[in-house]
């Protein structure tokens, strides 16, 4: 009988299947992406929003009826939406035991995101086309 810390596998048999699921790369570069995207994107936001909130409702539909407002804004909605639904997967993927657990809140995880920045979107454009909520 062998001790439990000996094996006949060889160390290529022991790893096979436990590497890279060759999706990881994507996953990174977006990540990364929606990442970059957000800092001037924050940085903006920021300021935007000490602009608007020194103003009225009328100074504010006002600035986000200006096209270069209302698709900053857009871009921004999204990248956010997109940062979060990665960073909240990986969170899910490391932490959540269970096939049928991890694989609801990952689908949960992309409905509410689309969903969260489909109707900001949607306001944004509501706003900045029609003048008024």
């Amino acid at each position: 009988m062998t001790a439990p810390s000996q094996s006949f596998r060889t160390p290529m048999s022991r790893a096979r299947g436990l590497g890279s699921a060759k999706h990881g790369v994507g996953h990174f570069i977006a990540d990364r992406v929606s990442g970059l995207a957000l800092i001037p994107l924050s940085i903006w936001a920021a300021f935007a929003g000490l602009k608007v909130a020194a103003g009225g409702y009328d100074m504010a539909i006002e600035w986000l009826s200006s096209p270069l407002n209302a698709v900053l804004l857009g871009l921004f909605m999204v990248a956010g939406f997109i940062h979060l639904r990665l960073a909240i997967q990986v969170v899910v993927e490391d932490y959540v035991e269970g096939f049928v657990s991890k694989s609801a809140l990952l689908i949960l995880n992309y409905f509410v995101c689309v969903l969260g920045a489909a109707l900001g979107v949607f306001a944004i454009l509501k706003v900045a086309l029609l003048g008024a909520f």
